[in-house]
């Protein structure tokens, strides 16, 4: 744990907003997904919850989803608040003849995020063990999110140089799906920049509208975090995903990076080297006790030597800070 950084600040609870939910129902309610995401949700168990891209004929991603049944004929999708309008109606245009529906169930499920120890304890019993392990809690279902890591990095100066995880300490986070008339989560209140900053640090990447088509799914390590199924069979962008996994190397990946000030999804980060052109992307952005953080897609190259920089050529500088996970030993 950074020891700046009180561990208060990352215990507690708080309501998502920015989050929503579609809800998919009837017979063919996992079928139909099955065809349309990343992952396979045709097999999706009672007793666990699964990462999945919504991604165009491009093999761009158009959303990303937090996915667990209720019933073998009822699948809920936790998705960035808003993306849900647009890609609720996509999803719509493509069910034609299959048993069904899809709407928005915004209104019906109360998403909140739990972090810390002390939402361990809370839950008891109802904590999942496992990363997508989902318990029932009454009419509430727990969801185990991959942990955050707490590592500020190897980065020194202006230089950079690829970091990988060295972490020995992490925070545990879950999603607290349940009825919108339940009573909140007796945890203390969780800033809601402090839980981004611990989004950025699980090394997750959620799709918002700012980023939606940016990133072919490994771009931000979606395949290195549980998001695609490679073996389910076709779905949108599928060739294209799938080439990239499998013929040549990637040349761009999402990394954790710290900066001296703010920053949010969809900033450009530039590289001394290519002044001109951005090197890469926010995806996502948090801040906790001073300390900000961004989930960052860039060119790999670029995080071997020279400087980054937020914005434009001459913003904020940026260090790479740590992932919680490895990047695979084939990558540059």
């Amino acid at each position: 744990m950074n020891p700046l950084i009180p561990v208060h600040a990352l215990q507690g609870a708080l309501p998502l907003p920015d989050w929503g939910v579609i809800r998919a129902a009837g017979d063919d309610a996992r079928s139909f997904l099955h065809g349309q995401l990343t992952q396979d949700t045709l097999h999706l168990e009672a007793g666990s919850a699964r990462l999945a891209g919504y991604c165009s004929v491009k093999g761009r991603l158009l959303a990303s989803f937090v996915v667990w049944r209720r019933a073998p004929e009822e699948v809920f999708l936790a998705c960035s608040a808003d993306l849900l309008p647009a890609t609720l109606k996509r999803l719509s245009m493509f069910v034609l003849r299959a048993k069904c529906k899809l709407t928005d169930a915004s209104g019906d499920v109360a998403l909140w995020g739990l972090a810390g120890d002390a939402a361990t304890v809370w839950l008891g019993a109802n904590a999942p063990t496992a990363v997508w392990g989902r318990v029932d809690m009454g009419e509430a279902v727990v969801i185990r999110l991959p942990d955050a890591g707490t590592g500020t990095g190897t980065s020194t100066g202006t230089s950079t140089s690829t970091s990988t995880s060295t972490d020995t300490t992490s925070v545990a986070r879950y999603l607290w799906a349940a009825p919108a008339a339940e009573p909140a989560p007796a945890l203390p209140a969780l800033d809601a920049d402090a839980w981004r900053w611990l989004e950025v640090h699980s090394g997750v990447a959620r799709i918002t509208a700012a980023t939606s088509e940016h990133f072919v799914p490994q771009m931000v390590n979606l395949e290195l975090v549980g998001g695609v199924n490679f073996q389910k069979g076709c779905f949108p962008g599928q060739e294209i995903v799938a080439r990239s996994q499998y013929r040549g190397t990637l040349k761009r990946r999402a990394f954790v990076v710290e900066a001296g000030t703010a920053l949010a999804p969809g900033q450009e980060v530039f590289h001394s080297a290519d002044p001109e052109q951005p090197a890469g992307m926010v995806a996502l952005a948090g801040s906790v006790a001073g300390h900000h953080s961004a989930l960052v897609e860039l060119k790999i190259a670029a995080t071997e030597t020279g400087a980054l920089t937020a914005g434009t050529a001459s913003g904020p500088l940026l260090r790479l800070g740590a992932l919680p996970y490895a990047l695979p030993a084939e990558t540059p």
